[in-house]
């Protein structure tokens, strides 16, 4: 990769961080510390990476939390491996029942979108396959933060306040009040800089880490979970909890120029970013940021879009086939119906979401991608008591149309936003990177993945450039710098193009590269938030 790592334009925030024995990338300073601090403990980048994740849930609880999903990446001994741990609907649900709860459309917030979370299993089974310290060990710096408090960064200080204060207005019934008790104590929202503690959380993680996650699906916190569901008309149920496992996936790729882009096969959208690479990479791109560079881009990506919200479910459910969808066959076929006009494509309209992403490395060649998520920022607003487990709201996104693919059925996994990335050459590791946010992350890797390898950015530079989100129709989000010359060509093609100043919805990445020669990292941290890298 032939990258110039001096100065960039677009890498004005931050510099590229090269670093030799070890790196953690992620969207919180002190949740990158609790990583590097494992590393230098002994641990490998699995373990630090378990560290990362465990003190995001304190640390970012806007976005991620102890009751939501993940997905992981792991290269490891020559090999890269998928892990799923994304949780099913609770059996007692239908779509039955909630249409006779007056429900036409999966609700956003509540019981009922709640799903059995996997993030507690994803680490102890990280922890199994691939790590090298006792998995008690690995949570102690989150239980710290929790027990002994943290001063809410700025980024995050912003959406805490702006989701209090929506929530204030939207969230009325007793099953919400454990939220404002956790988040907003004494009915105060945190303010930026204030020191913020969670009793509860610390006491969760330390249960977690004795039991090595059994007490969150087979005892003690599953009986609360439990218990607290039952009280409030709940679906989700302590033997939903028991029965669930992660699970061991082959990951899918597209090869890119001569990279490979990895992806978790479905449930997850990943596939969407390797559908838009498949149809771009029939299109020369030879001049970083200009109209028709990004044109072919918005096309490929809405195209790929459109057919990803259609079909993407669970496999069995899938009315056709991963491979078909990433074959050269399918790629053709939608590249020729791109022209110099905006195509209009009928696509569900894309909601924000809320997800923290990390990367990690060490300098025994292990890395690692991987994300978590509560979705939409807190999730459900189901907290329960005492615990500082906020519930996920990844149900929302199943379909109450019995003829959907990503119909809601007992037991099934939805669609689902979030995306861990990897990038190899010729059989050997690139490394990992991630976007985190919504229905933005398929299409931030897919514009970082063109960055990198058709513009030769370095990686600060790749995250740093201005972004672009498709949201319907011929509807394209841009950020403030991105050029005006160039919004106004896309216009003249047919986008209806939209600046925006919500910064979070445009996604917030990570990347780490080794150099395949020295073994030296470097990494890129995203600018639109509280990215920090810890480089030992």
């Amino acid at each position: 990769m032939n990258q110039d790592y001096l100065y960039h334009p677009f890498a004005s925030q931050r510099n590229t961080v090269f670093a030799k024995r070890g790196m953690v990338a992620t969207s919180q300073p002190l949740a990158a510390q609790a990583g590097l601090e494992i590393l230098q403990k002994g641990g490998n980048a699995i373990d630090a990476a378990i560290a990362t994740a465990a003190a995001l849930t304190v640390v970012e609880p806007t976005s991620n939390g102890i009751g939501g999903d993940a997905f992981a990446l792991v290269w490891t001994k020559g090999k890269l491996h998928g892990l799923n741990a994304s949780g099913p609907a609770p059996q007692s649900i239908s779509i039955e029942k909630l249409k006779e709860k007056g429900h036409d459309k999966m609700p956003v917030f509540g019981v009922e979108p709640v799903t059995v979370p996997g993030v507690p299993a994803a680490w102890a089974e990280l922890s199994d396959k691939h790590g090298k310290l006792p998995f008690e060990e690995l949570l102690q710096p989150a239980i710290r933060l929790a027990e002994e408090g943290y001063p809410v960064s700025p980024i995050l200080g912003k959406y805490w306040k702006l989701a209090a204060k929506k929530f204030q207005e939207i969230f009325k019934g007793d099953v919400y009040k454990p939220w404002f008790d956790t988040f907003t104590p004494d009915g105060k929202i945190p303010e930026i800089g204030e020191m913020f503690t969670s009793k509860g959380h610390a006491d969760t993680l330390k249960e977690i880490a004795a039991t090595k996650a059994e007490s969150f699906y087979r005892g003690a916190l599953a009986e609360k979970i439990d218990t607290y569901m039952k009280e409030h008309g709940g679906y989700l149920a302590k033997e939903d909890l028991a029965d669930f496992a992660p699970e061991w996936v082959e990951p899918v790729s597209a090869n890119y120029r001569g990279y490979d882009v990895w992806e978790i096969p479905p449930n997850g959208q990943g596939m969407i970013a390797l559908m838009a690479l498949n149809i771009a990479k029939g299109f020369e791109f030879n001049e970083f940021q200009s109209a028709d560079s990004y044109h072919k881009q918005i096309e490929a990506m809405k195209l790929a879009f459109t057919d990803g919200k259609a079909f993407i479910t669970e496999p069995e459910d899938m009315p056709i086939s991963t491979e078909e969808l990433l074959s050269d066959g399918y790629a053709e076929k939608r590249r020729a119906q791109i022209g110099e006009e905006a195509l209009n494509p009928e696509p569900m309209a894309l909601p924000k979401g809320g997800t923290v992403y990390l990367a990690a490395a060490d300098d025994e060649g292990n890395m690692i991608s991987y994300i978590q998520s509560n979705y939409m920022g807190f999730g459900s607003g189901v907290v329960i008591p005492g615990t500082g487990i906020a519930l996920q709201n990844r149900g929302h996104d199943f379909s109450l149309d019995p003829e959907h693919p990503n119909a809601l059925k007992p037991g099934k996994r939805t669609y689902h936003t979030i995306i861990p990335g990897f990038l190899t050459k010729d059989g050997e590791p690139v490394g990992p990177f991630g976007v985190m946010g919504g229905y933005m992350q398929p299409q931030g890797h897919f514009q970082v993945a063109v960055n990198t390898i058709d513009f030769h950015l370095n990686p600060q530079a790749a995250l740093d450039a201005p972004r672009w989100q498709w949201i319907n129709g011929k509807t394209v989000h841009v950020e403030p710098h991105f050029p005006n010359h160039l919004a106004q060509a896309l216009v003249r093609k047919g986008h209806t193009i939209q600046v925006t100043t919500d910064g979070g919805s445009f996604g917030r990445g990570q990347i780490i590269w080794r150099d395949p020669k020295t073994g030296v990292l470097r990494g890129g941290t995203e600018s639109r938030t509280d990215g920090h890298i810890a480089a030992w």
